[in-house]
């Protein structure tokens, strides 16, 4: 994995900006791994890859080994960060029609509790009445509104098609490890538990039971996974100069772009797969940093399909954002462009390239233009879309998300914000 910086004349930094900008950084490292900073009690995502144990792996193996013999359908309940993570891995390493040619043994995943669509749930009510299915309910109080109210109404859908005693065996709650409405009731019920520790927030819980759970019961290698993130982990932890720390220089580019007016900073990739990656990323950051009046506003497109659209924008609009680019060297698969006599879409010409080396020379192409449109850009490279590499983007944007939000003088690891909604909400509805 490496990252290359390049930027638009008009925001080359000075010196003496750029090593202002650059002690900044490195007092914001030093905060984060020294844990002295604010929400130094939310800091065990740091060192989850090292401390996550033989046992717990062994555990959820095969409690997802339990899961694939019982259902056609796995549905994941829960908002946020206790959603997100597991579907940005999933989505990203899944064969993209697996929904209509499933061949595997693995169970399909499906998301309920992150939305309050009442056409959303009824169709799913309506899919699981004709499939075989488990849960795993995710939620450190079990009090959240979006997916208590998704578990209400699954958990008494499960209940009347198996049955109290048997949906008890197809239900799995991740939550408190001893508080909380949700804890309670499954020591009540006697649901199998996992435990969202208490010094990691949602958004930094993919590295736990919140997400690795979802992604073995999809059949994917939680351990590759994990050892992707404890390879970057090494780096990132003990390298602390710049020069040789990508995150570190990650966080300096994005800071200094920000300084310089850049107030939008926009996650570019050129594999459908990864669209889930970019929402996990935007909460990450977005959360994160969106305080006190500060931070980046984080969006995304998935390119070359958002060319066709939001392309304009990027190319002529207002001159407020940048590109975080996310590259892929290789692909999986491959697929020939077949050869036609007469020509006539005029196509043959590119019977040399591979369609990714294609997709690459668009990518390339784009990065021109938008350098030429004043669109500064960073470009993260990781080898291929498998997941060892998976789990070294997630940790790194971790990492750099804890960094930045230091530099930017804010806690990384709350969110008073989120908060406000819920109370108007609840006025709205007569709560008392």
């Amino acid at each position: 994995m490496n990252i290359n910086i390049t930027l638009s004349q008009n925001d080359l930094s000075s010196i003496k900006e750029k090593e202002k900008m650059k002690e900044k950084v490195e007092k914001a490292y030093s905060t984060l791994l020294n844990k002295n900073g604010l929400g130094n009690d939310f800091l065990g995502w740091i060192d989850l890859p090292i401390n996550i144990s033989e046992k717990e792996i062994l555990d959820i193996e095969n409690t997802a080994k339990m899961i694939r013999k019982q259902a056609e359908i796995f549905v994941v309940i829960g908002i946020g960060g206790s959603y997100l993570g597991a579907r940005a891995v999933i989505e990203s390493l899944k064969n993209n029609f697996d929904y209509i040619n499933k061949k595997d043994s693995c169970p399909i995943v499906v998301y309920a509790g992150n939305t309050m669509s009442e056409d959303y749930l009824s169709d799913l009510i309506e899919m699981l009445d004709k499939k075989d299915y488990c849960l795993t309910v995710i939620s450190k109080s079990g009090t959240t509104t979006e997916p208590a109210i998704s578990f209400r109404i699954i958990r008494e859908h499960l209940e009347k098609k198996y049955g109290k005693q048997q949906a008890k065996q197809r239900i799995i709650a991740i939550t408190d490890k001893e508080k909380g409405v949700l804890k309670e009731l499954a020591n009540e019920q006697g649901y199998k538990t996992f435990v969202v520790p208490d010094d990691i927030g949602g958004r930094y819980s993919v590295l736990t039971p919140v997400g690795l759970l979802p992604i073995a019961v999809a059949g994917f290698d939680i351990r590759k996974l994990i050892l992707g993130a404890k390879q970057i982990r090494e780096q990132l932890v003990n390298e602390n100069h710049i020069d040789k720390n990508i995150a570190l220089q990650y966080v300096l580019a994005r800071n200094l772009l920000y300084k310089r007016k850049k107030s939008v900073e926009l996650l570019v990739n050129y594999q459908p797969n990864l669209v889930y990656i970019s929402e996990w990323w935007k909460q990450l950051f977005g959360e994160s940093e969106g305080k006190e009046g500060k931070g980046l506003f984080v969006a995304s497109v998935s390119n070359t399909t958002d060319l066709h659209s939001m392309g304009q924008y990027v190319q002529e609009g207002s001159r407020i954002m940048f590109e975080t680019v996310l590259h892929v060297n290789n692909s999986n698969k491959s697929i020939k462009i077949p050869m036609l006599e007469n020509d006539n879409d005029k196509l043959n010409y590119l019977l040399k390239y591979s369609l990714t080396e294609i997709n690459h020379k668009a990518e390339e192409a784009t990065r021109l233009a938008h350098l030429e449109g004043d669109v500064s850009q960073i470009m993260i490279t990781i080898d291929k879309v498998d997941e060892e590499n998976i789990g070294q983007l997630l940790y790194f944007f971790e990492f750099a998300c804890g960094v930045s939000g230091y530099t930017l003088g804010v806690n990384p690891f709350n969110q008073p914000g989120v908060e406000n909604y819920k109370k108007k909400m609840f006025s709205l509805l007569g709560k008392k």
